[in-house]
């Protein structure tokens, strides 16, 4: 397996074979499948599976160590890989990005007509006021949410993994660490689900071309120092939350048992004499209450909740933002412990918007 060094220069040479880019990633933990030659699609199906339509996940074809199916017969066997590539070198390489815990922000600068600004940054309102002359591509949009939130852009973030596509457009790899929230692809131009308008997600249900993978357009080039993806900043998690990214497992995730379960963090003291506590406390004592119901509580709901009002009260000088951070992630903590890095998430988001809406007490300025 070559080693991180040696896929940078290759990778930056063109020299390195598509077997080598599968090694290498699955060395990574990636489950890799291959794309069809010369494409940036999954390879074809055997003819059974292409004639009878049936669920991925009861084809016999992948426990054959078939390629059927895309990303769905992904895996960082060696052996598997090496028969796969033996049969076809010519194959590319596709990594399946929710089981590589992968969230990769697919940049476009397609040549499209640009919709309505209210649906450039989806449950954003852009203000008529802004200038949108020369906005055209998600490198725009995703500068444009970057500029909204006062972060970095994720564009020039040279700490971790980016590709240049074939086609102008960038992937930007991140990494989800931990049993934190896992987060769905979407499409930018998607009327339900979506970032920014020419800016796809690629995690759970999608995959993502790998660096150095060739086709007749050209090669999937990294550039910048970076050859390995960083965690994904806490403002992006945020923002995914914010716009319906996050992934439901249902009962298969829910909390531990009390038996299990780490020993909640105890809500700071915090006195009750003033107007803003008094408001906000019975938003928290509802966030509290999650902590008996492990599933169906309305948690994220009743958190963004606490969260926004927590912001509002920031903006208006009722509390310190500390204060107002503390009070809110004490209350999360305590009714999912297991989750805190969703709950930043959410609590960031909301805080962030809720900044924008001072929320003035009555009889105060």
């Amino acid at each position: 397996m070559p080693g991180q060094g040696d896929t940078t220069r290759a990778a930056s040479s063109g020299t390195i074979s598509p077997f080598d880019v599968a090694v290498w990633c699955a060395g990574q933990g990636w489950p890799v499948h291959p794309l069809a030659p010369g494409r940036k699609t999954p390879a074809a199906n055997c003819t059974p599976c292409r004639e009878h339509t049936h669920p991925p996940q009861a084809c016999p074809c992948t426990e054959a160590g078939k390629w059927c199916h895309g990303f769905h017969a992904a895996t960082t066997d060696s052996a598997r890989l090496g028969a796969w590539w033996a049969e076809q070198p010519s194959f590319g390489v596709g990594v399946s990005c929710g089981p590589a815990g992968l969230v990769v922000l697919d940049v476009d600068a397609h040549s499209v007509e640009v919709p309505e600004r209210d649906r450039l940054l989806p449950g954003i309102a852009i203000h008529q006021g802004v200038n949108l002359d020369g906005l055209a591509s998600g490198f725009d949009t995703l500068a444009l949410l970057a500029a909204y939130r006062g972060r970095p852009n994720p564009v020039q973030d040279e700490s971790t993994l980016r590709v240049r596509t074939p086609s102008g457009g960038l992937h930007i790899w991140y990494r989800v660490d931990g049993p934190g929230a896992r987060y769905r692809s979407s499409t930018g131009s998607s009327p339900k689900v979506a970032l920014a308008w020419q800016v796809d997600v690629r995690a759970v249900g999608g995959y993502i071309v790998a660096p150095a993978t060739r086709t007749p357009a050209g090669t999937y080039e990294p550039v910048g120092p970076a050859r390995l993806p960083a965690p994904l900043p806490d403002w992006l998690a945020a923002e995914l939350t914010r716009t319906g990214h996050v992934v439901d497992d249902g009962p298969a995730r829910s909390a531990p048992t009390t038996a299990t379960r780490p020993a909640p963090r105890r809500p700071a003291p915090r006195p009750d004499s003033t107007g803003a506590h008094r408001l906000l406390e019975p938003l928290l004592a509802e966030v509290h209450g999650c902590a008996a119901v492990p599933q169906g509580a309305s948690f994220t709901e009743k958190l963004n909740r606490a969260a926004y009002t927590a912001g509002g009260l920031v903006a208006a000088g009722h509390l310190t933002d500390v204060e107002a951070r503390e009070l809110v992630t004490a209350a999360a903590d305590e009714a999912r412990p297991h989750q805190s890095h969703r709950s930043l998430a959410i609590i960031n988001s909301a805080l962030s918007a809720g900044l924008h809406r001072p929320l003035h007490l009555k009889g105060r300025p």
